[in-house]
């Protein structure tokens, strides 16, 4: 059997059970694509705000990326089996748990019951819809720092950074306090969406033009949140990098 029979027959056996298998590509895998734009930069650092339980951290490190990660979560449980995650690896700091914005102080954090769509923006019906799972079960009060005063101890001389955002609805907040950050990074990943998914938030069309105007240009496209009812993407992760 050939190695494209083979391949046929994987993903045929894999589809009947409701999984697709991918090769590990970059136009294939989003992992790899992630892994490749790591290896053209030669990026030495990862700045991850809105890290959850360390699932971003956990697939550089399956895709080969050994730099150094630092991560940000707010939601109390999440920072708790984070640092559990990101222990026993040298290269991989867990900041104190803190919601990253645009000034210091508090701020309350919507529950989200998936975890990962926890927010401090209210969540829009469109959302909970394709979602059920993410619906808010509670509400927690969390520190508040921007990321210039949170990461400024963590970038030492390291001149190839990335920075990942992940928060939300939160990002043009995350971005607003972060100036002087950006001002180092070579690359940026941000999760966008296309249509208003937490009340409040910027879309796709404000952060083109933001980057644009920072001198950065998009550089790849991935989904990441499909209404499975529709087809239609509802959120995309866009990495930008350095003109």
């Amino acid at each position: 059997m050939t190695p494209n029979h083979w391949r046929h027959y994987v993903k045929r056996a894999a589809r009947r059970f409701g999984f697709d298998v991918i090769q590990f590509h970059p136009d294939r895998s989003d992992a790899a694509a992630v892994a490749a734009v790591m290896r053209h930069f030669g990026i030495g650092l990862v700045l991850d705000v809105g890290a959850n339980t360390g699932q971003y951290g956990a697939t550089l490190r399956e895709a080969g990326y050994n730099g150094g990660i630092v991560s940000f979560e707010p939601l109390s449980s999440a920072h708790a089996r984070l640092t559990a995650n990101a222990a026993g690896d040298a290269r991989w700091t867990v900041h104190p748990r803190v919601a990253i914005g645009d000034h210091d102080g508090e701020i309350t954090l919507n529950v989200a019951g998936n975890s990962f769509s926890s927010s401090v923006l209210p969540m829009s019906e469109k959302h909970a819809a394709a979602a059920p799972e993410s619906r808010y079960i509670g509400k927690e009060i969390v520190p508040l720092q921007s990321l210039d005063f949170a990461a400024h101890g963590y970038l030492g001389e390291e001149p190839a950074i990335h920075l990942k955002i992940d928060t939300q609805g939160f990002e043009a907040a995350v971005l607003r306090g972060a100036g002087q950050t950006l001002g180092r990074c070579k690359t940026v990943q941000l999760e966008l969406s296309l249509t208003p998914l937490y009340e409040g938030q910027e879309l796709w069309q404000y952060f083109l033009s933001d980057f644009e105007s920072r001198g950065f240009t998009l550089w790849t496209v991935l989904p990441e949140f499909v209404e499975s009812s529709t087809g239609r993407t509802l959120q995309l992760d866009a990495i930008f990098a350095r003109a």
